[in-house]
């Protein structure tokens, strides 16, 4: 027995769960019903008004539950005389709607048939009418007695579904009401006495509104029906608070207008959810979700939804959001599960959006969260050359491990060593990095072949060559790529190409070829090396045989296959460049071996190939003779000839030792036919008058701009020829960061000029213009390229005698060309701020000279164009440089490059470091930019007097605006009256953190502004009038 009662109360136990699930499930999705009015299973008196009085009776009775309840009857149909209408009216007490948009009414009622009645002239009926009216507050006592006489909207006209006879099932009755009422409930709708047990019931609904007022009467009209009104019931319709598409929706109450109108209701996400995407534009974090409550209480039409987070996944079908356990992750918001990390990550916390890598792998900003984490390829394999004249093509094997990536790529480090090479693996102690004239085809970095043409290599000098590889990840790695390396050096004898290949035999398996001696052997022909492989297969699987001869027969081939040929001589310096491919079939399998019928073809073909290469070196060395007596000067004498240590001979030809400046300016420049030329608008003023923007398009070239400067008729000789050296000067060097002369016009007049035109123009009001746009590091790759063009015009020992910043140009990619070559100064004065000690003392011109302009160039750069020495007078900057004092760091420059601009600055010229030490600490200081901040021992350097800047005369400034002018901030002006600076204690209280308040946010200007405070606070503290 306990066991079985055990047993009962288990199985209640789990019915009354069961049953909870499924009332949460139900009130889940069925409307909610916000009671407003209910009479049913009342049982004191109710107390509507009725008119006219005794036209309703409110007794109480017997429902068909045997439970008493009250009731409102009316049947006045029996007693009425005949031909007199009824029009009795039963109305509610105030009924407030509590927010309600709409009421809804369910009506339980009772209807006697007429024919049960007895009653004739068609006074009977069998249906009442239903109204309503709102009212702001509830009837007056005054107007009670007319409420029936109000606006009253009507509902509709009810009718029964069943009506009864009198026969119908009865119970007793009990009166709350008057004998009259009694009365009129003998006749009514049961009958006296009669037991109601089986008593029949209409249930009818209906609905009004929009309720716009606080609240509103119900009332009921007969005309003349025997009916019982057993209960009334009024509510609204409210649609319930439901969770749906990972967004909570609150109790929303039912359109007003009812039917198919919908309201509108905001959700809200869950924890851990966002807003779906919009439909339209896609944006991330949409609009929050809606959905729509319908007139009947019912969620209907549903506009978006939200989505779980990135780290999270659903939960509980679409009700919550869930973090990824450790170990999975989720990388974009979404109602995807959460999935396993990818290879080489892992995920150490919950809700992980992404997978964080494993030491030594990485992950590419370009790769997706899904992506494997990869790693840098290792070193690539097998470094080898062959040595093309000049150039070698260097060659190398793919990397053994490649990261798991498929986007490898080479870049290719060069390093010239002087004297003595260093192994390979040792980095090279005293090697460098090459010089700007070594190329690379196709490129230098980001190579995508395993092979490379290295071009520009000097004869004899040993090189480095570095292949590093790298991917998509190498950048995140702290460790510098991995690279192997080989020693090369090159010689300028070696032998040229082999031009031709001939077939002499072949066979279905073998391949019997010829060649010629290489044009120029420079030396006896050690051996040839011949190169061939299948043309159906890639070209590096390519096979190599060694003759000493000019024949060699290649066996072990496939029958019916073309098979591409190349040779290539070698002497004692080394191999030549390949000749050009020739392509030979063997036969097919079966046929003959086929030989050319004589060779003697070969032999003739040979020999007159040569004797006509003969004859045409003859003719030209008689017709270079000729020309050199013909024009009387050697052209070896008008030659200044310069020697540079470590860099072989090179030449600069001096047009002043012509004697006409025309044959010199043909010879080094080229001619262009005027035709070509379109001249537009003065741009500036040269030294022979205005410079003019030009476009120059030659036949078959693109067009370009140019700057024209032109000289016209009636100059003096003296001026035509320093017009013409110039350009013939300029015309010489071909260098990145020189100005480039794009031609001349001198058979024509007037004589024309044309340099490539540089947009920004000069490189001091460039930065005036532009004060605190650019990084210290920007400035310093400005600085990096006159320095490279130094370096490449000091290697033919030409002194440019007049660097400054003004002479440098600048163009729409902030690259800086120096200029003004061969433009000598006027007097010893006339860049006194600019020039050395021993050009001011002696006049004496030298790259030493030049490095000394170029250290003011420095001080020019970092102080966006100040003049060096301010306002100085040339006596003051002619003492000051004899005392050795030296300008001061200007506002924001870099210790590194100060401590640079005073080597360049050393009163031994011997002391000041060559233009290739500059360019080597630039490209240091690019490299490593933390070496701008190194202020250096100072021990290294000889210490020097610094100058300050001009003070300013304080006394003659009345305003802080006055002040700002005269350092040249004018622009502030505004600001500071707009803030009440108004006085020089207020401006000497400024810090760095109140200027961007003030408007100023160039980095820059606030140094500049901070430095002068400091100036005004220093003077103010010696005249007692601020605490600072």
């Amino acid at each position: 027995m306990a066991t079985e009662g055990a047993a009962q109360l288990g199985n209640r136990a789990a019915g009354m769960v069961c049953s909870l699930w499924v009332l949460l499930l139900v009130s889940s999705v069925l409307a909610l019903e916000e009671v407003l009015l209910d009479t049913t299973g009342e049982t004191s008196e109710i107390g509507w008004l009725t008119y006219p009085p005794g036209g309703w009776d409110e007794v109480s009775v017997l429902d068909d539950q045997r439970r008493l309840t009250r009731t409102f009857e009316a049947c006045h149909v029996a007693g009425a005389p005949p031909g007199t209408g009824q029009d009795n009216w039963l109305q509610t007490h105030f009924v407030e709607r509590r927010g309600a948009q709409r009421a809804h009414i369910r009506l339980h009622f009772s209807v006697r048939a007429c024919s049960s009645l007895g009653v004739s002239g068609g006074t009977c009926r069998e249906t009442f009418t239903l109204y309503y009216r709102q009212a702001e507050e509830p009837d007056s006592p005054d107007s009670v007695s007319s409420w029936h006489l109000k606006r009253w909207t009507k509902v509709d006209t009810i009718a029964a579904d069943e009506s009864f006879p009198s026969s119908s099932s009865s119970s007793s009755s009990s009166s709350s009401s008057s004998s009259s009422s009694s009365a009129s409930w003998a006749v009514g709708p049961h009958g006296a006495g009669q037991q109601r047990a089986g008593l029949q019931l209409n249930v009818k609904e209906r609905s009004f509104g929009p309720l716009t007022q606080r609240g509103f009467y119900v009332a009921f009209q007969d005309t003349g029906a025997c009916l019982a009104l057993v209960a009334v019931r009024l509510f609204s319709y409210t649609c319930p608070a439901v969770l749906r598409s990972f967004a909570s929706f609150p109790e929303t109450q039912a359109s007003g207008a009812g039917g198919a109108s919908l309201v509108a209701a905001l959700g809200t996400c869950v924890a851990h959810a966002e807003p779906e995407e919009d439909g339209v534009g896609g944006q991330a974090g949409g609009s929050p979700p809606r959905l729509h409550c319908n007139g009947e209480g019912k969620w209907m039409v549903a506009v978006g939804g939200c989505r779980c987070q990135p780290g999270h996944q659903p939960a509980r079908g679409d009700k919550a959001c869930q973090a990824c356990p450790r170990g999975l992750y989720k990388a974009s918001a979404g109602n995807a599960p959460c999935a396993p990390c990818p290879a080489r990550s892992h995920a150490p916390n919950p809700a992980a959006p992404l997978c964080p890598c494993l030491e030594g792998f990485y992950r590419a900003s370009s790769d997706p969260p899904e992506a494997p984490c990869t790693g840098p390829p290792s070193a690539p394999q097998e470094l080898w050359f062959e040595v093309q004249g000049s150039a070698l093509m260097l060659h190398w094997r793919l990397p053994r491990e490649l990261g798991g990536r498929g986007d490898l790529l080479f870049n290719v480090v060069c390093k010239e060593c002087e004297g003595r090479q260093e192994p390979a693996s040792s980095g090279g102690g005293t090697c460098r990095r090459c010089r700007d004239e070594v190329h690379f085809d196709p490129r230098q970095r980001g190579l995508t072949e395993s092979r490379v043409l290295v071009g520009g290599l000097r004869a004899h000098v040993p090189y480095i060559l570095e292949v590093q590889a790298v991917n998509g990840v190498s950048e995140l790695s702290p460790e510098p790529p991995q690279a192997a390396a080989i020693n090369v050096s090159t010689s300028h004898e070696v032998p040229s190409a082999v031009p031709v290949v001939h077939q002499v035999s072949r066979a279905s398996n073998s391949i019997t070829v010829s060649w010629p001696q290489p044009d120029q052997t420079n030396g006896n022909i050690l051996d040839y090396q011949l190169r061939y492989y299948d043309q159906a297969e890639d070209e590096s699987h390519s096979f190599t045989l060694t003759s000493e001869t000019n024949t060699a027969t290649v066996t072990q081939l496939s029958p019916g296959h073309i098979y591409g040929f190349q040779v290539r001589a070698r002497t004692a310096a080394g191999h030549g460049p390949y000749g050009g491919k020739v392509y030979f079939q063997t036969l097919p399998q079966g046929e003959l071996s086929s030989q050319l019928p004589e060779r003697l073809s070969l032999v003739i073909g040979s020999i007159l190939g040569a004797l006509a290469f003969l004859l045409l070196a003859a003719i030209t060395v008689l017709a270079v003779v000729f020309q050199r007596k013909r024009r009387g000067t050697g052209y070896m004498e008008q030659l200044q000839q310069y020697s540079s240590p470590g860099l072989g001979v090179k030449y600069y030809i001096d047009p002043s030792t012509y004697e006409d400046p025309c044959q010199a300016i043909r010879e080094l420049a080229r001619e262009v036919d005027p035709a070509y030329i379109k001249i537009e608008e003065v741009i500036g003023t040269g030294s022979f008058g205005e410079v003019r923007r030009g476009r120059l398009q030659p036949r078959g070239r693109r067009e370009q701009a140019v700057a024209i400067q032109a000289l016209w008729a009636g100059g003096a000789e003296s001026l035509q020829m320093t017009f013409l050296g110039r350009a013939a000067v300029l015309g010489q060097f071909q260098h990145p960061n020189i100005l480039r002369l794009e031609g001349v016009v001198t058979k024509s007049r007037p004589l024309m000029v044309l340099t490539e035109f540089m947009e920004l123009g000069p490189l001091d009001s460039f930065l005036r213009q532009r004060e605190g746009q650019f990084s210290s590091l920007q400035l310093v790759a400005m600085q990096r390229g006159v320095a490279a063009a130094m370096q490449y015009l000091s290697s033919f020992a030409f002194v440019h005698r007049s660097l400054s910043a003004h002479s440098v140009l600048v163009n729409s990619h902030l690259v800086c060309k120096v200029a003004r070559l061969g433009h000598s100064p006027q007097g010893p004065s006339c860049l006194l701020r600019w020039a050395a000690p021993e050009v001011i003392t002696h006049g004496k011109h030298t790259t030493s000279s030049d490095v000394w302009s170029f250290g003011i160039l420095m001080w020019e750069v970092m102080s966006y164009g100040e003049r060096p020495y301010w306002d100085m007078s040339e006596q003051e900057v002619l003492n000051a440089i004899e005392q050795e004092f030296r300008l001061p760091p200007p506002p924001g420059c870099p210790p590194g490059l100060h401590l640079l601009m005073l080597d360049t600055w050393q009163k031994d010229r011997a002391q000041r470091p060559h233009f290739d030490q500059l360019v080597a600490a630039f490209d240091k200081m690019i490299r490593k930019p933390d070496t701008l901040q190194a202020g250096g021992d100072s021990g290294e350097r000889p210490s020097q007097a610094l100058l300050t800047p001009v003070a300013l005369d304080f006394p003659c400034l009345d305003s802080p605006q006055a002040w700002l002018s005269a350092i040249g901030l004018e622009c502030y002006q505004d600001n500071f009256s707009k803030f009440g600076l108004c006085t020089f204690s207020d401006v000497a209280q400024l810090s760095l953190e109140d200027l961007p308040a003030l408007g100023i946010t160039l980095a820059g200007h606030q140094k500049k502004l901070l430095h002068h405070i400091q100036l005004l606070q220093q003077h103010l503290r010696q005249q007692g009038s601020v605490e600072v």
